[in-house]
């Protein structure tokens, strides 16, 4: 029996009594519950809780101002403590949710713990009603674009595809949707898998792992262990996709009852319309996704034929003048810069680079820019120390602001060539996300653009 979501019965971690602050709390009383982060995930947990006959409160350290297009979807009767709060937010709450950016860390999620208070996220209430075996994926670079193949292909069988996690809309609105019919397929970031109490899914794909988010986990042994909990929760009915060429994958192989699939091993290799190694890598993982659901070859190269990639993902924004641009907002760290430089290799290219964030190991990177990028426009926080690891290269200019880039960079391109907006670093400096950066960049093309074609 599908358990249902919305019935208080079926919670898990909700016994009989419990303590609340010195008293004890039968299941008859109002649970209160808090959401921490209000963005997307938050309302959704919010929507979730309220459904179930919670009382919600939601805290965030933005003020109301800055929060306006979410708290008009918050459903009725919300508590707000917006603007900051501290540990006296907590006072008569049961259980607290975190979204995705509040660290697992954070003081106030310790100070839960502290106090007994169960601590869960979207994500986690998500993996504990989800009626349907689950494809999670993971992996430093290439998540979304493989998560939206594997949908895709997924769709040529006969059972229904529900895609989300990382990508697209939350998926906790959507569960009511999900029976034991479906395919949920789901990009897990580490941020999320860390607060999962038990990732268990049917297939887990690890595409690469790389240091990231160092500043969130602390180290990397701390980062690849949140990426390996995808793999550990896992039984032996269970598939692990892995990449055979990435050191860090394969001793996850260690790690794991499930069966293992390298699928860099896998044959024939679909026919990945999008440029790059690192696609058709994409594409190899989710074939071999398709093969362990029985689809056949002719189904998965149909439906990898017909992919149209992913915004900011080496999107193609436009061809003017023999120049191709492209928006590759999503390299958000210096191995994603790499591998989007590979995709144009022998092309003369003008690279667009640069961002928030720190602790990166640019050594690879740099050389690789100054062997494979003609010339080199630098934006955001880190163009100083991009000027100065870069010194020696013949074309290398200084940009204002994202239109002042896109200027430079249409005046030194050739006819034939490229220019490719991969940033190698975090938006968070001129921008609220990669989203906004790679939004407004394709906007500034198209005006530049046509400004020079009236």
């Amino acid at each position: 029996m599908v358990r249902g979501p919305h019935r208080r019965g079926f919670l898990d971690r909700r016994p009989g009594c419990r303590r609340r602050h010195g008293r004890a709390r039968q299941d008859s009383d109002p649970v209160t519950a808090l959401v921490v982060g209000l963005g997307r995930s938050g309302v959704a947990l919010a929507r979730f809780l309220r459904n179930r006959g919670d009382k919600v409160r939601v805290c965030d350290l933005k003020p109301a101002e800055k929060l306006r297009e979410y708290i008009s979807k918050l459903p009725a009767g919300c508590d707000l403590h917006l603007g900051g709060y501290d540990e006296s937010v907590l006072r008569g709450c049961d259980e607290v949710y975190a979204s995705p950016g509040v660290p697992w860390n954070a003081p106030l999620l310790k100070q839960a713990r502290l106090k007994g208070l169960t601590v869960s996220s979207e994500m986690d209430l998500f993996f504990r009603y989800c009626p349907a075996p689950i494809v999670g994926i993971t992996g430093t670079n290439g998540k979304t674009t493989t998560t939206a193949l594997t949908a895709q292909i997924l769709g040529r069988g006969r059972r229904p595809v529900l895609v989300g996690g990382n990508i697209g809309e939350t998926v906790l609105d959507r569960l009511p949707a999900v029976t034991p019919d479906h395919w949920v397929v789901l990009e897990l970031s580490s941020f999320q898998l860390e607060t999962i109490s038990r990732p268990r899914v049917h297939v887990a794909v690890v595409l690469n792992i790389t240091p990231d988010h160092l500043d969130r986990h602390g180290s990397f042994k701390a980062y690849v262990d949140s990426k390996a909990r995808l793999v550990e929760h896992q039984g032996a009915g269970d598939y692990a996709v892995l990449n055979g060429r990435d050191e860090t994958c394969r001793q996850l192989a260690e790690r794991t009852r499930a069966k293992v699939v390298w699928f860099d091993q896998q044959e024939p290799a679909p026919p990945m319309p999008i440029p790059g190694q690192h696609n058709l890598e994409n594409a190899l993982a989710a074939a071999a996704v398709g093969r362990i659901a029985g689809l056949a070859d002719e189904q998965i190269n149909e439906a990898v034929a017909g992919f149209e990639g992913v915004e900011h993902r080496l999107e193609l924004v436009g061809k003017w003048n023999g120049v191709r641009w492209y928006n590759d907002s999503k390299a958000t760290n210096p191995d994603a810069g790499r591998v989007a430089l590979a995709a144009f290799a022998g092309e003369p290219l003008v690279l667009i680079a640069g961002g928030h964030g720190s602790g990166f190991d640019l050594k690879q990177w740099v050389g690789e820019i100054k062997e494979r990028a003609a010339a080199v426009v630098l934006i955001g926080e880190s163009a100083g120390l991009l000027e100065k690891e870069l010194a020696g290269h013949p074309s290398l200019h200084r940009a204002r602001d994202l239109d002042h880039a896109v200027e430079l960079a249409a005046a030194l391109a050739e006819p034939g060539g490229v220019v490719l907006l991969s940033p190698g670093y975090k938006s968070f400096d001129w921008f609220t996300s990669f989203e906004d950066r790679g939004r407004r960049f394709k906007d500034s093309v198209r005006r530049w653009n046509a400004r020079r074609t009236a």
